[in-house]
């Protein structure tokens, strides 16, 4: 059953938005109407979206950010309704006492991140500046808790409105900057991290990184084997992303054209599905970005459909932009290197929307709710609990809870022993 949604402005802006929010999260076929004859005349649940209700129809005020163009600094006020923070207030009138929608787009278009703002030192966008973060909703993936919201009451109004059931899903990713501690490194890298690790009387790494080189026991890094056994067992999905291009340090880089390298790409392909963990150098030369997704594609023998950028940069909208122009699919990079939460508000993946173009793009973007690098410093139980809360508030919406491990993650060190068991228990049980 169709639910017909009235807007006197059928914008590009309304389309996406309504879309992701009954199509994608709920489930529901929309379709719009722009007359209002056809609104009339439609005999199957219907809405209306405007500045005014046309009758005693179910009405969502509009705050007007849909019909507009372009961007602007917008003063917002944070407030809170039924224990869920909301903005964009809207009279008694409407049905909900915000436009769910403009709110909703604000957060997926990722609208502030075009206004003014201080980077950081790697042209990141700072979590400290986005309004989820500075009103403490961050943790929330609140636009699929507004939408939850939105389906009681579309359930109450229209009790004959079928929603499919929806189930919650786990998407683990896997960022591969150093595959290995010592090998494959070539004499002048290995020559350089032997000098720097005498220089600071380093002497057990020096016995670590001999025995590694000459086959005496296997590199610390190389925990690969143990990744494949976990996740051919789990049903759960997971992306390895690899490095091709240059590490930021020189002597974590290696040859990847070295036929191992390849080997353990193919290895984790055979299993799982396998990215491109973009570089900083593609950040700033289309050519570079080209050169590596056409590298990795002969390396697969595979059409390359997912992308990360190697340390969480999304400059908006050129980044996404160049993923399209090379047809890549989805990018695995909306998150925060240092802060856990949903950066664009949701858990449930979503089409980019290029605001200078205004249009929706074909570029899905997947939410990541937490990164290993980000809880790194935290004590155990603390990262566990924050990691299971994530989890539960995903498992509430019946949404997709992504975490970014790296295979340094995994090695036999005690420390590891959280990253070893939320990768190989915890993020099962929830499948």
């Amino acid at each position: 059953m169709l639910l017909l949604v009235y807007s006197q402005k059928n914008t590009p802006r309304f389309t996406y938005v309504f879309k992701h929010l009954f199509s994608r999260i709920l489930g529901i076929d929309v379709l719009f109407a722009s007359e209002i004859e056809e609104f009339v005349a439609h005999n199957g649940p219907k809405i209306s979206y405007g500045k005014q209700p046309l009758g005693n129809e179910l009405f969502f005020q509009e705050h007007g950010l849909l019909s507009e163009t372009g961007i602007e600094a917008i003063d917002i006020q944070v407030r809170s309704w039924e224990d869920m923070p909301i903005f964009f207030a809207t009279s008694e009138k409407s049905a909900m006492p915000f436009d769910i929608f403009a709110a909703s787009f604000y957060l997926l278009s990722r609208y502030e991140e075009y206004l003014p703002h201080v980077k950081d030192s790697k042209g990141r966008y700072p979590a400290s500046e986005s309004l989820a973060y500075q009103n403490n909703f961050l943790e929330t993936p609140i636009i699929d808790v507004w939408t939850y919201k939105l389906k009681s009451l579309l359930q109450v109004t229209f009790p004959n409105l079928y929603f499919p059931p929806r189930k919650a899903k786990v998407h683990n990713v896997l960022s591969v900057l150093r595959p290995f501690a010592f090998k494959q490194k070539g004499f002048f890298r290995s020559l350089l991290a032997y000098l720097e690790d005498l220089a600071k009387f380093n002497f057990k790494r020096i016995g670590q990184r001999t025995q590694v080189l000459v086959g005496a026991r296997k590199d610390p890094f190389d925990t690969f084997t143990w990744i494949v056994n976990i996740a051919k067992r789990s049903k759960s999905q997971l992306t390895a992303f690899f490095l091709l291009g240059e590490n930021e340090a020189y002597q974590d880089s290696l040859n990847t054209h070295r036929t191992a390298f390849k080997l353990l790409v193919k290895y984790l392909g055979d299993y799982k599905e396998v990215g491109l963990l973009y570089s900083a150098s593609s950040l700033l030369r289309y050519t570079t970005l080209q050169s590596e997704i056409k590298r990795m594609e002969e390396i697969t023998k595979r059409k390359i459909a997912h992308a990360k950028q190697s340390y969480y940069v999304v400059n908006l909208p050129d980044n996404y932009r160049n993923l399209i122009e090379l047809e890549i699919q989805r990018d695995f990079t909306m998150t925060y290197h240092d802060t856990v939460g949903f950066r664009a508000g949701t858990c449930t993946p979503f089409l980019f929307y290029d605001l200078d173009f205004e249009i929706k793009t074909p570029l899905l973007l997947q939410p990541i709710a937490v990164t290993s690098t980000a809880i790194h410093d935290v004590a155990v139980s603390d990262a566990e609990d924050t990691v299971l809360n994530l989890l539960k508030s995903v498992q509430l919406v019946k949404g997709t809870f992504s975490m970014v491990f790296s295979n340094e993650d995994f090695t036999s060190e005690d420390k590891n022993i959280l990253w070893r068991k939320l990768f190989s228990e915890t993020l099962h049980e929830y499948e």
